[in-house]
């Protein structure tokens, strides 16, 4: 019993929403917005943490924290690529929608010499450590990537904060920096210059192969996995990845724990009934 009532009251605290009216939109790439809001809770995130925010009528979805202000203002990005995400690019600013979270831990905090890739909206959560850690750092890289340059997430931001010069843009079809996959130019820095942490966000194939780059050149990395969460709280497993359960022992984790999983990652996921199906 006494199990039970902990279990009930952990579930209370931080599995209830908060219902929370959006009050700004900004539209960033042509399937990218980013979604403000007021929520007090999520203020307190770290960089690498996500929440759950809930489309009324729709579904609930995963989302990495972009930004969280002392004001209270909680910033996400979201890409448009199924039923909910697309009604929630539907949604209008005054919409209500709901927020559990936030969820998971972060990114540990290093202020050496540090390298970032990012891919897609996995900028996202690296743009949040980037603002935490650029003025710190004695030297900052960041690699991102992107199929073509209008799907370049928050390149302009990148390069105000990290200085033009240390930032590596590179896109599929050569619209935009250099013609190639994010993690092509890793191997060309790793050679050239010693970095004592990589950051890492963006598709999982991608994560494999800066995992493989960092091994390589033993480098220490944390990288942050995207994969299927429907509770956010550990119990349904969707996100299973080894032994670990991504949305409880994650989003971000070490070069260690990587080692463990390395036959899974980049290779299968967790459907909705929880069989393993190809990344």
């Amino acid at each position: 019993m006494k199990v039970s009532v902990k279990l009930l009251g952990y579930l209370t605290s931080i599995d209830s929403y908060r219902t929370v009216k959006i009050e700004s939109i900004d539209e960033e790439t042509p399937c990218v917005k980013t979604f403000t809001f007021k929520d007090k809770q999520c203020t307190k995130a770290k960089p690498g943490q996500f929440l759950m925010l809930w489309i009324p009528g729709v579904d609930e979805i995963p989302l990495s924290i972009l930004d969280a202000n002392v004001d209270g203002m909680v910033f996400v990005a979201v890409k448009k690529v199924g039923n909910a995400t697309e009604a929630l690019h539907n949604r209008r600013v005054g919409d209500i929608v709901g927020v559990r979270g936030p969820f998971g831990n972060s990114f540990s905090v290093k202020t050496s010499r540090i390298l970032m890739v990012g891919g897609g909206t996995g900028i996202a959560p690296l743009l949040f450590l980037t603002k935490r850690i650029v003025s710190k750092a004695s030297k900052l890289t960041f690699v991102i990537g992107a199929k073509a340059k209008e799907e370049l997430l928050f390149i302009d931001k990148l390069e105000k904060l990290c200085r033009k010069g240390n930032v590596v843009a590179t896109t599929e079809d050569g619209s935009y920096g250099l013609e190639c996959l994010a993690t092509t130019p890793l191997e060309t820095l790793l050679a050239k210059e010693r970095f004592d942490m990589i950051y890492a966000c963006g598709p999982e194939q991608m994560i494999k192969s800066v995992f493989n780059q960092a091994e390589k050149h033993k480098t220490q990395l944390e990288a942050s996995l995207e994969r299927l969460m429907r509770c956010a709280i550990g119990l349904c497993g969707s996100c299973i990845i080894g032994k670990y359960r991504v949305c409880r022992d994650g989003p971000v984790f070490t070069s260690k724990q990587l080692r463990e999983v390395k036959d899974e990652l980049g290779c299968f996921k967790r459907d909705f009934d929880g069989r393993k199906i190809p990344v």
